[in-house]
């Protein structure tokens, strides 16, 4: 897969890195790690790249077949186009119209993330599918019975053979196929990242770099490069939906100094990520710089770093978000690769 997307961007391969994991299958795939980025968290010897294990991850990724009515999937949230989120509506949306109650996290660059949702709740990539599959506002479906229903489909039973050497299926290959998938979705061609590579004609413009000064000035320290997110949790000084009341990552460790904490999401491929925050609040990124530069609340959980506010004139803003711009990935969001399946 990453070789065809590589002759058709010839100067991507010369800036990435392959690290290559021990694997005997000769349909292994290498794990390519961008150029200057640190190493995965996850561990591949535990579950290395095959083209096949890939390939079954996708058909499981679009096939509506893991909700209890078959009528969700995984990519009825997580759209490729709009960087793996939704951009329809606020709060997630399950089987029989069920509203969820929190907005759909952007996919990408999986392999460095050391916990998943907008609460930590999960802290591994092979375990994350089960919790939109049993959630009762999303799939509403056991992994068990998934289990039944792909073993009753002709096709599934064939890819299963082809990824694992046998037909037999199981939770555990149904998670790790997914999480091969999700995996390859890596994102890391925008416009910042020719820059930073040096590629040969790419610059920032002026407001583009007055943009990326501001950036490093008051958002890096959270929204860490190259990934843009430092992975940790942070109250951003959100006033609290009266209607979700959601306390963020308290609701997992019962301590109180996380409360209205919620996990950092990274600001690649932003402009199309929307709408942002936890709950979706905001459709457009004028609106977030407002909070952050009017709106903050203040709290005994409320990040240091946002203490004083963000100070940025209204040119500021016109240069940050010119600069946030230059993060979107079009290589990514229409990977053919990332699609639904056709065969």
């Amino acid at each position: 897969m990453y070789h065809r997307v590589m002759k058709r961007i010839p100067f991507v391969l010369l800036s990435f890195i392959t690290i290559f994991y021990a694997f005997t299958s000769v349909n292994s795939l290498p794990f390519q790690v961008p150029e200057n980025w640190p190493e995965p968290a996850y561990d591949f010897t535990k579950n290395p790249l095959t083209k096949e294990k890939v390939a079954l991850g996708r058909h499981l990724f679009y096939d509506p077949i893991l909700s209890r009515d078959n009528t969700i999937s995984c990519s009825n949230c997580h759209l490729q186009y709009t960087a793996f989120t939704h951009v329809d509506h606020d709060l997630s949306h399950g089987i029989e119209g069920r509203i969820g109650t929190r907005n759909s996290p952007a996919l990408m660059n999986l392999a460095w993330g050391k916990t998943f949702m907008w609460d930590g709740a999960i802290n591994h990539l092979d375990m994350q599918a089960l919790a939109p599959i049993a959630h009762p506002k999303e799939m509403d479906e056991s992994i068990d019975n998934v289990q039944k229903k792909l073993a009753k489909t002709i096709k599934y039973p064939l890819l299963f053979s082809q990824a694992f050497g046998d037909s037999e299926i199981t939770g555990e290959r149904i998670l790790k196929a997914l999480s091969q998938f999700q995996l390859t979705l890596i994102s890391a061609n925008s416009k910042y990242d020719q820059v930073m590579r040096g590629d040969t004609g790419v610059t920032f413009s002026e407001q583009e770099e007055k943009g990326y000064q501001l950036f490093k000035s008051h958002c890096n320290s959270c929204h860490q490069e190259p990934l843009f997110t430092s992975g940790e949790f942070a109250n951003n000084g959100l006033p609290v939906d009266t209607t979700l009341n959601d306390i963020g990552r308290m609701q997992i460790t019962q301590n109180r100094s996380d409360s209205l904490k919620f996990k950092i999401p990274t600001l690649r491929n932003i402009e199309f990520s929307y709408p942002y925050m936890h709950d979706g609040r905001f459709r457009r990124l004028s609106k977030v710089m407002k909070h952050y530069t009017e709106g903050i609340q203040s709290g005994p959980t409320l990040a240091d770093e946002l203490r004083k506010g963000i100070p940025l004139s209204p040119e500021d803003q016109v240069d940050l978000t010119a600069f946030l711009l230059t993060l979107t990935d079009r290589t990514f969001l229409f990977n053919p690769d990332f699609s639904f399946p056709r065969n």
